[in-house]
């Protein structure tokens, strides 16, 4: 399970989630800060990776589209980077779902 971590969310999540998600990025480490929102999602389809972002942007863009790639919406709000990386540990079994179901495209985790 590769994960793509957007602008808006730390690149240390990388680390801190390395353990549970491999293999994980950051757009910054893709060389994709500067990118448009097409070019990080063509990135992520192309490449294998679970977008994972606090915007609206990418599940907007996923309810049009469908996937590849899925994304993770994170609804938390602007929180630090240790309640982001809970969060996600929380929802470590629903993203596996999202990302072994062809069904289901956007996880909204709060």
């Amino acid at each position: 399970m590769r994960l793509l971590f957007d602008q808006n969310l730390s690149r240390k999540l990388v680390a801190r989630l390395a353990d549970v998600f491999p293999e994980s990025s950051h757009v910054q480490f893709q060389g994709l800060d500067q990118k448009t929102d097409t070019e990080i999602w063509e990135f992520a389809k192309v490449n294998d990776f679970c977008i994972v972002t606090q915007d609206a942007d990418f599940p907007e863009r996923s309810r049009l589209y469908g996937s590849p790639p899925k994304v993770v919406w994170l609804r938390c709000g602007n929180t630090p980077t240790s309640q982001v990386e809970a969060l996600i540990r929380s929802g470590f079994v629903a993203i596996q779902a999202l990302l072994n179901d062809s069904n289901l495209h956007c996880l909204e985790l709060h």
